[in-house]
């Protein structure tokens, strides 16, 4: 059936009309969205966060354990080469020995700590750690945590890392139950060698680089570094003011700071 002018022009209009009225609606919406975006704090120096992904990962089948190295050392293939890595068979001996330690059964949990620590390349838990899910250890090697230590999900250590006590020699009748290790919260990441030392506490989202010795309680979301190392002689002339390789990093450009990490 055939429509006559008026009724195709009047089709038209309505059209355009929607067409505005979702114009408008997509303007405010966008208008909305920047004044919420406006009124977030502002992130710190060093802080980055990224902008999710439209794939975000997908999670492999395998446990936590294995999972959380297939995200986070991209230098893994497959699960073959996923159980030859250290830091995954400290950790299941330490769910071992851990349990042992929390019936309270002498002797047996420090052996197998002991065991772990010769298997794995010098990564040593002591038993009475408690450490959260998907931790990883990469290039697992001379990794010290002491007794006391608390450790959150989705905790990343380099080699080298201890989590250590001070002060052994203060006397105290409760020396044997005090916290003497430090506190690791959530989604911490610890760089190569870095030392904490002492029941401080490292805030949730927190970075810590490489070489860093911490003595103090570090707030969440924060990044602490150590003096980068400094160039003394530049092609054979001594140079009047000492310069830092900091690797250039300005200040403007926060994703440089993870090269310290």
């Amino acid at each position: 059936m055939s429509q006559g002018p008026h009724g195709a022009s009047g089709e038209a209009e309505n059209s355009e009309h929607l067409s505005n009225e979702a114009s408008t609606l997509d303007g405010l919406e966008t208008e909305d969205a920047e004044s919420e975006i406006a009124t977030l704090p502002e992130l710190p120096p060093g802080i980055f966060i990224p902008v999710p992904g439209k794939t975000p990962r997908r999670r492999t089948r395998w446990p936590d354990a294995i999972d959380v190295i297939f995200e986070k050392d991209p230098a893994c293939k497959s699960i073959f080469e996923a159980l030859l890595y250290q830091g995954l068979w400290a950790i299941l001996f330490h769910r071992i020995s851990h349990a042992l330690y929390k019936k309270h059964v002498p002797f047996v949990p420090r052996l197998i700590s002991q065991i772990a620590r010769a298997l794995t390349g010098g990564i040593e838990i002591h038993p009475g750690a408690q450490i959260g899910k998907r931790f990883f250890i990469d290039h697992g090697a001379g990794v010290v945590i002491g007794e006391t230590a608390i450790i959150g999900d989705n905790v990343m250590l380099y080699h080298q890392v201890t989590l250590g006590a001070t002060g052994w020699w203060r006397p105290s009748p409760f020396r044997s139950k005090q916290k003497r290790h430090p506190t690791i919260e959530d989604d911490v990441t610890i760089g190569v060698g870095a030392a904490i030392l002492g029941p401080i506490t490292i805030g949730k989202g927190s970075k810590v680089g490489a070489m860093t010795l911490v003595l103090e309680t570090v707030p969440p979301n924060s990044v602490v570094v150590s003096k980068p190392a400094e160039l003394l002689v530049k092609q054979g002339e001594t140079l009047e003011k000492h310069q830092e390789l900091t690797q250039g990093w300005n200040g403007t450009d926060p994703w440089e700071m993870d090269y310290q990490i």
